[in-house]
């Protein structure tokens, strides 16, 4: 692996450098899901309704899911100890609306950064800041090693 920016060295600006260079993986480019902010703190995200909703045309709990995970690994992979990479290890989400329009927003914030997990809580609003949906994710360290899978 190359050597990325973490959280241990990092500025704002070198958060927002790991995410431009990690990117965020082939599902979320597909759901159209944009960082917008990304610091040590937390990691802010946006995606459109359009193209992610079920046949009633309200955005799929899926969708929120992704979202979720997409931020909470990307933050808990960003505060990783050296050597190691985040892998999930469980994920939750309550549905409490339905975004139908606009864009969705997810804030991440870290409830724990351990030395061995991490555990997020990520919160999407619709386009008038209704909560709709609540993710929590929790994260493994796992040591890289030659032979390891991440």
């Amino acid at each position: 692996m190359s050597a990325l920016p973490s959280a241990a060295t990092s500025s704002p600006e070198d958060a927002i450098e790991y995410i431009r260079h990690r990117g965020l993986g082939a599902l979320a480019d597909r759901m159209g899901i944009e960082m917008i902010e990304f610091t040590p703190e937390r990691a802010v995200a946006t995606m459109p309704v359009e193209g992610n909703t079920q046949p009633v045309m309200l955005l799929h709990g899926g969708a929120y899911v992704v979202l979720g995970e997409t931020l909470g690994s990307m933050h808990a992979n960003f505060h990783a100890p050296d050597g190691c990479v985040a892998v999930g290890l469980d994920i939750n989400a309550t549905h409490t609306g339905s975004a139908t329009e606009g864009v969705v927003t997810g804030v991440c914030s870290p409830i724990k950064l351990g030395r061995s997990v991490a555990v997020h809580e990520i919160v999407v609003s619709d386009a008038r800041g209704i909560r709709c949906s609540t993710i929590r994710i929790t994260n493994f360290y796992k040591r890289i090693t030659q032979d390891s899978e991440a």
